[in-house]
């Protein structure tokens, strides 16, 4: 990314909140540049790289408690709109002198906001009565000096709150899920009539960006990719290509783990599309025998993960070997990636240009970092992320924009180990090709489900529409009967789950007839399978992943 004093930006200062990533994601919804930084960002940095505005997030602390995260002043002092939503609400009131006070009934869920009769910039174009989301046992009973109440609930006298002269807004409500009918139109509000922000956050400028800031960072040196054939890979490897085509060289390692048909497809897209130095390690055989009677899916996950380095790192070495030596490692590092891995709590991180960006020390640590190398002893790359502040939904878009097929750009989610953790207890050749059949005619046949359900609604992804799906070999054989003989087979368990967050999952309610139908070809065109099992169980209390 170019340094963000090269555009407009709109921080969200976050004080541990739920929807804290989501607040930057409606604002970039909108064209507006947006990220995160801790409650407790240097404000000298933020002086020297003015943002066009700030909100404040929610959390959830009350704002008298003694360890809760604290508001500086200096914030709200910087000469730009600050918009507050729940305890960025409260934290607002409470430093400049108004009261917070424990509410006697707490309000969570849907409400009926009522708008007060004086005109408000933030309100403006939405109903007098609407329904908004609030989630909180705290509110504002005493405005700051300056300020006017906007909005009302039965139970929440102060639900917003302005001061239109020094641009201060704020509201007890939650405008970013979309539970708020109206939020997106208060968001359009601050950011374009307040702020006066231009929508110019677009995917032709992005790659534009990115792409400058990439051949700046690398000069003429060599970068090597390890490409899995995933989305966040797939996308690095194309915007390489498009900023300095034949320096990247990339290594797509066919571990024998993919989906049927999914090795010819990156093959055929990275080494006809894309003009880069595309190689291919065909390894099915090596990670057979290192899994060999391994049955335990963690230490599946660490053989499948020092597999695959030792091989990389290999082809490293040869091209060094070969006069190409390489200075640079690319990843498919993303936004909710930096954010979850805990890489932001402790300050500022590097950005693709050398530029800083920070989070949320008070957000938990969710999971570890997913890209974390181990470099063998001697050998060392400098880490090139060029999609590290970029959200998921946007790498998708970016693919689209470079050219990346739709079957890599919106390939469901898959576990890095591959189908070796749909295979329960060992794996082996045979189960692999059971297990590859099966899925593949799952997939085809949900495939054609969702394309008719696009069809019939225009909605690409419509509520009725399965978010992911696939077959699980587990490690049990049943008796059937097939012709007049007794078989001795393998169960294929089907699971179909439905999300809009993938944080919960429903199982999806398909259609008895494809499920009938689904059946019916693995048994009748897997070798090896004689029974299918649906599962019917939701997240939580399971996974949608069966390791």
């Amino acid at each position: 990314m170019v340094k963000t004093s090269d555009r407009q930006r709109v921080i969200v200062v976050d004080f541990g909140a739920q929807y804290g990533q989501l607040i930057a994601r409606r604002v970039r919804d909108l064209n507006v540049y947006s990220e995160i930084v801790p409650y407790d960002v240097d404000i000298a940095t933020l002086r020297a790289d003015l943002p066009a505005a700030i909100i404040l997030s929610g959390g959830p602390a009350s704002v008298y408690a003694k360890d809760a995260p604290r508001l500086n002043p200096e914030l709200l002092e910087l000469g730009v709109p600050v918009l507050g939503f729940c305890y960025g609400m409260q934290a607002m009131a409470q430093v400049l002198g108004g009261r917070v006070a424990h509410t006697d009934v707490a309000e969570y869920g849907p409400a009926e906001l009522t708008c007060a009769p004086k005109p408000s910039a933030l309100l403006a174009q939405t109903p007098s009565t609407q329904t908004v989301w609030m989630s909180h046992r705290d509110s504002v009973d005493e405005l700051p000096d300056g300020f006017i109440h906007t909005a009302s609930t039965p139970t929440t006298p102060i639900a917003s709150m302005e001061d239109a002269a020094r641009g201060l807004y704020a509201t007890q409500f939650h405008p970013e899920v979309h539970h708020t009918v109206y939020g997106d139109q208060m968001l359009r509000n601050f950011l374009f009539k307040v702020a006066r922000l231009e929508p110019n956050w677009k995917m032709s400028s992005v790659i534009d960006e990115i792409s400058a800031a990439v051949r700046a960072q690398v000069g003429s040196d060599r970068v090597i990719l390890g490409l899995s054939g995933g989305v966040d890979s797939s996308v690095v490897a194309a915007l390489l290509a498009h900023a300095i085509g034949k320096q990247l060289t990339c290594v797509f390692v066919d571990t024998g783990l993919m989906r049927k048909g999914e090795p010819e497809q990156v093959e055929a897209v990275f080494s006809r599309q894309f003009d880069v130095d595309f190689v291919q390690i065909r390894a099915e055989e090596q990670y057979l025998a290192a899994l060999s009677r391994i049955k335990e899916p963690e230490r599946k996950r660490q053989i499948i993960g020092s597999t695959f380095w030792k091989i990389f790192f290999r082809e490293a070495q040869r091209l060094e070997q070969d006069g190409k030596p390489v200075r640079w490692l690319a990843q498919g590092t993303i936004y909710p990636d930096v954010i979850e891995s805990g890489a932001y709590r402790s300050g500022a991180v590097a950005a693709a240009d050398g530029s800083k960006a920070t989070g949320s020390r008070q957000a938990a640590t969710i999971k570890s970092h997913h890209n974390l190398i181990p470099f063998p002893k001697g050998v060392h790359f400098d880490l090139i992320e060029p999609l590290r502040n970029l959200f998921k939904d946007e790498v998708r878009a970016l693919g689209s924009a470079l050219g990346l097929p739709d079957h890599i750009v919106y390939r469901q989610p898959f576990p890095g180990p591959g189908l070796a953790i749909r295979i329960i207890g060992d794996v082996t050749a045979e189960k692999l090709a059971i297990l590859k059949d099966a899925d593949a005619i799952v997939r085809e046949e949900i495939d054609a489900y969702n394309e008719r359900l696009f069809e019939e609604t225009g909605v690409r992804d419509s509520e009725r529409s399965v978010w992911q799906y696939f077959a699980v070999l587990p490690d049990i054989r049943s008796v059937g009967v097939m012709g007049d003989e007794r078989t001795y087979a393998h169960p294929i368990i089907l699971r179909a789950v439905e999300s809009r967050d993938a944080m919960t999952a429903d199982w999806a309610r398909l259609p008895h007839e494809l499920l009938a139908r689904i059946s019916s070809r693995v048994v009748a065109e897997v070798s090896g399978v004689n029974r299918v099992a649906y599962d019917i169980t939701s997240k939580p209390p399971a996974t949608v992943e069966w390791e």
